[in-house]
């Protein structure tokens, strides 16, 4: 395994990391199989940004007498309220949520204490003009969390958060796809391809133009989003309309200025594996340019849903990252798979309970209609 140095925090990572999204759905020993896995390869860097109690304990359990091994990001401002995820600015809610984590965690500080979902100029001005940072600054001057980070899916935000001094590192979305959509919402322009600057490779220059600010600035990165939910790995819903590897796609986001560890998510230890598999792979199994030169027009971008999760809280407590993922993996076939539409029907609460309120919309970073969704999946699967 490969170590980079995370910016200013000096932090020594593995530059293959753990995103800890996908364990919500595993049981302990589940969890585990995949931490133990990870551990054994060298990975040294976890996320967990869901406020889920039981993935917390699990991710807890796992790391009993190996948490010296293991550097985490833990958010502040994910809380757990009525059953659900919601992200919160209010200080005491803040305050109880990061207690949990850390009582979950089995740990007494949190390496990279992350000021969590920033994407909006409002959202900027609730975590960093009110209470909630003085007092993620004054977990920092306490020792609870050693480094103060922030994740995002905004360029906009990356520059505010290094401008400001006060971030230290950044949980960023990277993919090639994101990185070739354009850095607008008028459809007028989207396909306006004179948007992309022949000597940035195609990438949008808002973004290229972060890359370099935070390698300049020495604010280190990790990676979310580096597979686009999956989407990459297959070649009828991936932009490019080839399949990448998760060899390429991680080579992909190491090869982005400033960034120090991607981190993938994984549902067994042998997705632990492919990922790795990319410290031994040849230049030819990283090569991506081949894929990418059949770009640059694609349709990927806003309007995709990578099964985040953000979307949460739902009233009719619809998890709508898992209706959408279900939703379109019974699209990408001529019927609906047997075993796609048994997992959906097996769900408490199902797209057709949707009540039209489109509040998750609101907290989609990605645009994705949900409301439409939700009807179209029940049409699909007949309710």
């Amino acid at each position: 395994m490969n170590y980079r140095r995370l910016g200013k925090t000096g932090l020594m990572v593995s530059e293959i990391g753990l995103g800890g999204e996908w364990l919500e759905r595993h049981n302990t020993e589940e969890c585990e199989a995949v931490i133990r896995r990870a551990e054994e390869l060298g990975i040294n860097i976890l996320d967990c940004w869901m406020s889920e109690p039981n993935v917390r304990s699990n991710i807890g359990k796992a790391l009993v007498g190996h948490r010296e091994k293991w550097f985490i990001q833990g958010h502040i401002g994910s809380s757990w309220q009525d059953g659900q995820y919601v992200r919160t600015r209010d200080v005491e809610k803040c305050r109880a949520a990061f207690e949990d984590l850390l009582k979950r965690m089995q740990t007494d500080y949190i390496d990279l204490g992350m000021i969590h979902f920033v994407d909006t100029e409002e959202d900027w001005e609730d975590a960093f003009h009110s209470p909630y940072i003085d007092y993620v600054k004054g977990l920092k001057e306490k020792g609870t969390i050693r480094h103060i980070g922030m994740s995002t899916h905004n360029p906009a935000m990356v520059k505010k958060a290094v401008e400001s001094g006060i971030v230290e590192m950044l949980l960023f979305s990277v993919n090639p796809a994101f990185d070739m959509h354009p850095a607008t919402d008028d459809l007028d322009t989207y396909f306006d391809w004179e948007n992309f600057q022949e000597n940035l490779g195609g990438i949008d220059p808002q973004r290229s133009e972060v890359y370099r600010l935070c390698e300049q600035a020495e604010v280190g990165l990790t990676v979310m989003k580096p597979y686009a939910g999956g989407r990459l790995f297959d070649e009828k819903r991936s932009p490019f309309g080839v399949a990448l590897t998760p060899v390429q796609c991680i080579h992909y986001c190491l090869t982005r200025p400033a960034v120090a560890a991607v981190m993938a998510g994984y549902d067994t230890p042998e997705q632990v594996e492919a990922a790795v598999a990319y410290e031994t792979a040849s230049d030819e199994e990283k090569n991506y340019a081949q894929v990418l030169a059949k770009a640059p027009r694609h349709t990927f971008g806003q309007g995709e849903c990578t099964y985040c999760g953000h979307c949460k809280p739902c009233p009719a407590d619809i998890d709508i990252a898992i209706v959408n993922k279900y939703y379109d993996l019974a699209v990408m076939q001529p019927e609906v798979p047997a075993t796609v539409r048994a997992h959906y029907l097996s769900l408490g609460q199902k797209a057709g309970q949707c009540i039209g309120c489109h509040s998750c919309e609101s907290r989609c970073p990605f645009g994705v209609k949900i409301a439409q969704r939700m009807k179209r999946t029940a049409e699909l699967f007949g309710e």
